[in-house]
């Protein structure tokens, strides 16, 4: 069974930086991505990046683009999403999700597209 598990959240100033990883257990050769999602208070859960498993294709929403890049290691099943200049408005509690091929290329940042999620970590960026 796939399961995503996130760590790495916690408390940082404004500028500051974090590292996320999201280890998917019990990942299998149908696993086609993994994509990291965000979800503020009173927010919807909003697509972040996501990478490729074969082939390491990135794709990211464009409010990150240039401050958070992902990455990932086959051999230990785990995708990283490195921060960096992080604003109050990266708040949020950021999730990893796991998913077959499907369309991709068209609906990655959809996320009733991906299939198993993890639990979340809570970033906090304070002023």
């Amino acid at each position: 069974q796939v399961q995503p598990v996130e760590s790495g959240g916690g408390l940082v100033q404004a500028g500051g930086s974090l590292r996320l990883s999201c280890v998917v257990s019990g990942r299998t050769s149908n696993s086609y991505a993994t994509g990291w999602f965000r979800q503020a208070p009173g927010r919807e859960r909003e697509f972040v990046a996501t990478i490729t498993w074969r082939g390491g294709v990135v794709y990211y929403t464009g409010s990150v683009k240039g401050r958070f890049t992902i990455s990932k290691d086959n051999t230990k099943n785990t995708v990283y999403l490195e921060m960096s200049s992080l604003t109050p408005d990266d708040t949020a509690v950021y999730y990893c999700a796991d998913r077959r091929g499907g369309n991709f290329y068209s609906d990655y940042r959809e996320a009733a597209r991906y299939d198993t999620w993890g639990q979340g970590t809570q970033v906090t960026v304070s002023s």
